[in-house]
């Protein structure tokens, strides 16, 4: 977490050295997408704008709580028709949590969601770019930092837990949202909880590739906290 493995760095730099200047984005999808355009497969969303695609998460996950599901996309003809290639409306970087399935709370299926998940759902060097592949290269228009009730990882956080192994870069990430929330009234894993979220949400913004879709209006970056008792997703600001 405190920085990233040389092959990483030099991926990224190149992600943002070919993305910059006059060069523009048009010549990053062109190279990063060629083997997706060479085999035939699309690689940007159909005329959705940010602010539809969060809609649309929203109504699905209104079908969730409401028990309207319409499980849509789930059948063998989308199966073969995304075998094909992909274009998701939607990335989610979600917490690892078992009890929070990106596709099933926001009633979605094959090909809707370009999801990554991690423990903390922390923007992670790899989670960002792989984020950046999502939006620049699939045309996904909204990401949705999606945290959630009770998280393990900020409660082991705020305790100041001693974890073994790798755990711990997780912890040392969501740290600074516990310096966020301090001091504000209310439950404090959930106020960190939701500190996390906006945390991570600015970090996703400090992405060079990130930051010019936005700038561009192709792309919207929101916090959502899910709600582990009733299943609702809340935007957080």
């Amino acid at each position: 977490m405190n920085g990233m493995t040389e092959s990483t760095y030099l991926s990224r730099r190149n992600l943002l050295k070919f993305g910059a200047g006059a060069i523009g984005t048009s010549v990053l999808i062109a190279g990063l997408g060629s083997e997706l355009v060479s085999s035939g497969r699309a690689v940007a969303q159909d005329d959705m704008t940010p602010d539809q695609a969060l809609d649309a998460l929203i109504e699905g996950n209104q079908r969730f709580v409401t028990r309207k599901r319409r499980n849509p996309n789930q059948d063998v003809a989308r199966l073969q028709e995304v075998a094909q290639g992909q274009k998701p409306f939607a990335a989610i970087l979600g917490c690892a949590d078992s009890r929070v399935p990106a596709e099933i709370v926001f009633d979605q299926g094959l090909g809707d969601l370009f999801v990554c998940r991690v423990a903390g759902n922390v923007a992670t060097p790899e989670e960002i770019g792989s984020l950046e592949f999502g939006s620049l290269v699939l045309g996904t228009k909204v990401i949705v930092v999606l945290g959630h009730k009770r998280c393990g990882a900020v409660d082991a956080t705020i305790k100041g837990a001693q974890v073994p192994g790798q755990i711990a870069s997780l912890l040392d990430a969501i740290r600074p949202a516990v310096g966020m929330a301090q001091g504000q009234p209310g439950d404090p894993i959930e106020n960190t909880c939701k500190a996390n979220i906006l945390l991570q949400v600015e970090n996703l913004k400090s992405s060079p590739v990130i930051s010019q879709l936005i700038e561009e209006d192709k792309l919207k970056v929101v916090g959502g906290y899910y709600d582990l008792d009733t299943g609702t997703v809340a935007l957080v600001s």
